[in-house]
């Protein structure tokens, strides 16, 4: 059984009196897609988080399910992410609660998992140093075709891409701003870039920091 990713598409589209079909004109998706993206069967990639925003004239954030009860303003960096910049598994060693903890200007949900961007190859969308957040269990590769995102291959190297479709079946070709493509990947992980934290508007949280913030946020609930 596919994993259930909950929404409030159904909700909002119900607070606004509008069928399926309707819905699915405005966002100029199909009726059974909308169908599936509103009972959790496909999950939301931010393209589609925008579309749905725009056709509800909502904040992209409504979009996603109370759900995420644990929401938090400290997110663990997992790794780096090559842009242009190597980034090979064996040498960076990444413990498995991640490199580092950053304090985050806005509260994200429990399943958000951050990376450092290495390399130019895709500025000036992204510099060097800069935070991208992701959700950990990653997009449908299909919705994320044309698009930018995080991946990791199948020798798990990590890229910031903008992903296209490759020549041969479920290879895929990762294409830079400012340096030449990558050909015929095979890819275990893709995930949108749901949100970005500047190089100098981060800070690595020491511990004590961590708890002090954890506190405050505990008591302001």
């Amino acid at each position: 059984m596919d994993k259930v990713f909950p929404n409030r598409i159904r909700e909002l589209r119900e607070e606004r009196e509008l069928t399926i079909e309707q819905l699915a004109e405005k966002t100029g998706l199909s009726t059974s897609y909308v169908s599936r993206l509103e009972s959790g069967e496909r999950n939301l990639s931010v393209k589609n988080i925008n579309l749905f925003a725009h056709a509800f004239e909502a904040e992209p954030q409504e979009l996603l399910a109370e759900k995420a009860t644990k929401r938090s303003n400290v997110v663990a960096v997992m790794g780096r992410i090559g842009a242009g910049a190597e980034i090979l598994p064996e040498d960076e060693q990444v413990p498995p609660e991640g490199l580092y903890e950053i304090e985050t200007p806005f509260p994200l949900p429990e399943d958000a998992e951050a990376y450092e961007v290495k390399g130019e190859s895709m500025w000036p969308r992204y510099d060097d140093g800069d935070i991208i957040i992701c959700w950990k269990q990653g997009n449908d590769p299909e919705e994320m075709l044309g698009w930018e995102a995080a991946v990791k291959t199948a020798e798990g190297r990590r890229y910031l891409k903008r992903l296209l479709r490759g020549s041969v079946k479920g290879t895929y070709d990762l294409e830079s701003h400012n340096a030449p493509p990558i050909r015929g990947v095979k890819l275990v992980w893709i995930a949108a870039v749901q949100s970005v934290i500047r190089s100098g508007q981060w800070r690595k949280l020491a511990p004590s920091a961590r708890q002090r913030l954890v506190q405050k946020m505990t008591a302001n609930r």
